[in-house]
């Protein structure tokens, strides 16, 4: 049989989150390269689309103003224009932007999904040159007798035109092409030196001002890269959030599941090792004679030692599912703290008489009340010593120390001089079932379960666990409860009977009732 790789484990648990996210890049990659594939711009199609409703949002805008410059416009050229002459250039101006306003306005109010934009962009490059064929026809009517006004008016539509086409540069180019023209027709009246130098700065201004226009373009459509790649992220973001949000979720059905399968277990084991337990004593003491084989009397001994760590290990396993799934009730009541971590000592004297250990207690006697869950507390103190006498060698030292914190709470620390934990097995140790490399090595027997029991029964009393370990330096484990625990200051309860009044005093609030 092969052997079972960890490529082959996270093959059975799917794709990891980077192949996900690694696919989910090569899927937009190939999607984009797709549009620009079929789009005419080389531009994916929102790109397009965006472009072309910026260019229809700046002209539908800039319609009043540009009609208030063709009636300034006709206004001046009847200085050297016939009236009917200047009415007939303002009213094919005005009727070129009122029918380039009310594409932009359609084009606005259509779904972008049914828009066909190779026919608008076609249809706003023809309207941008009829618009600007208008504009050149308007100054170049009266252009013999005003050369300087006519090519000033040209360098100011070539901007306004140019910029306000940007996001099209083809429309740009169609509507810059007839002002352009428009500019080098004047040398046909007239090529004197002053016309030849002012026809060539206006070429040279729209020619900067396209170039401008360009670069107007390439900014519009960076922005949009950027706001399509933010946009990306935040989906991917959200959709990474749900995802997390789901298998928090899953995680926390699956985590109250085995919550409750381990409680069901644990009782349903606990009647048949309850007979194991209840014979094998029974065959151990010989109740009911000697055995005729001795090795009957050590098979006896083993089954019962067996059986009680398994009693011991279901027990565990009972408190933490308990304590998990939330439903472990604290019986409160008011205790000695001291006293109770004394009784433990005691209990764990001679499993660490047996290995040469000492303890050493340093306990404030001052110490109040505290209102807590003494059986919770008891074992609290009791898994503290027994990690601590399993692991210190022979010979060594188990400090206990009960007191005041600086809040006003009491503690308890358990510090032994064994090998200590290494840094990176702290979480291991903490968590359940859970064991160092100490453990391991030294065979010791555990389930991993005693440091996570006694954190999740801190955190019902609302206290503080610390765990505090370096190699050769031993290990140390603050328990801390709040003040809000503590029982000190209550006045006591006075039940005698009050005092009889005088005579004089009765009957004067007697008179006064």
């Amino acid at each position: 049989m092969a052997d079972l790789t960890p490529e082959m484990v996270q093959r059975g648990r799917g794709p990891s989150s980077q192949e996900v996210a690694k696919r989910r890049g090569i899927a937009r990659d190939m999607r984009s390269a797709r549009e620009r594939l079929t789009s005419t711009s080389g531009l994916e199609r929102a790109f397009d689309h965006e472009l072309l409703r910026l260019y229809a949002q700046y002209r539908a805008g800039a319609g009043l103003p540009l009609l208030v410059l063709a009636l300034a416009l006709a206004a001046a050229s009847l200085m050297w224009l016939r009236p009917s002459v200047a009415a007939l250039g303002c009213v094919a101006a005005c009727g070129t932007l009122l029918v380039t306003a009310w594409l932009c306005h359609r084009f606005l109010r259509q779904p972008p999904e049914t828009l066909s934009l190779v026919r608008w962009r076609r249809i706003f490059i023809a309207a941008e040159f009829g618009q600007s064929f208008a504009w050149a026809m308007l100054l170049l009517a009266g252009a013999p007798d005003a050369r300087t006004f006519a090519l000033f008016g040209l360098v100011i539509l070539a901007a306004v035109t140019t910029m306000l086409a940007a996001t099209v540069p083809i429309a740009a180019v169609s509507g810059l092409i007839p002002l352009m023209l428009a500019a080098l027709s004047l040398l046909l009246h007239s090529r004197d030196m002053d016309t030849v130098l002012l026809v060539v700065m206006t070429v040279c201004s729209q020619l900067f001002f396209a170039g401008l226009a360009r670069r107007l373009y390439d900014s519009a459509v960076g922005t949009l890269q950027s706001r399509a790649e933010k946009d990306a992220i935040f989906a991917e973001l959200e959709q990474a959030k749900a995802n997390s949000d789901e298998a928090r979720r899953r995680a926390e059905e699956a985590n109250l599941a085995k919550s409750r399968f381990l409680a069901t277990m644990s009782h349903e084991l606990r009647t048949p090792l309850n007979a194991i337990l209840g014979f094998s004593e029974v065959m151990k003491n010989e109740v009911f004679g000697v055995h005729t084989a001795p090795a009957y009397k050590e098979y006896a001994n083993d089954i019962h030692d067996s059986g009680m760590h398994l009693l011991t290990l279901i027990n565990e396993i009972l408190d933490l599912s308990r304590i998990e799934a939330g439903r472990y009730d604290l019986t409160e009541e008011a205790m000695q703290l001291a006293h109770t971590v004394e009784e433990c000592r005691h209990m764990m004297a001679l499993r660490a008489r047996s290995k040469g250990q000492t303890f050493s207690s340093f306990v404030d006697e001052t110490l109040p009340r505290l209102w807590a869950d003494e059986r919770a507390v008891r074992q609290i103190v009791l898994n503290l010593l027994s990690n601590s006498v399993k692991f210190t060698p022979p010979g060594g030292e188990i400090v206990i120390k009960v007191g005041w914190t600086a809040s006003g709470g009491q503690y308890v620390s358990v510090k032994d001089s064994g090998p200590g934990i290494p840094e990176d097995e702290l979480g291991t140790v903490m968590s359940s079932f859970g064991r160092g490399s100490l453990a391991i090595k030294t065979a010791e027997q555990g389930s991993g379960l005693g440091l996570p029991i006694v954190k999740g029964l801190v955190d019902l009393h609302g206290g503080h666990f610390q765990l505090k370990s370096k190699p050769r330096e031993g290990t140390e484990v603050i328990v801390t409860f709040p003040a809000s625990r503590g029982m000190d200051a209550l006045p006591a309860v006075d039940l005698s009977p009050p005092a009889a009044e005088p005579a004089p005093v009765r009957k004067a609030r007697a008179r006064a009732a």
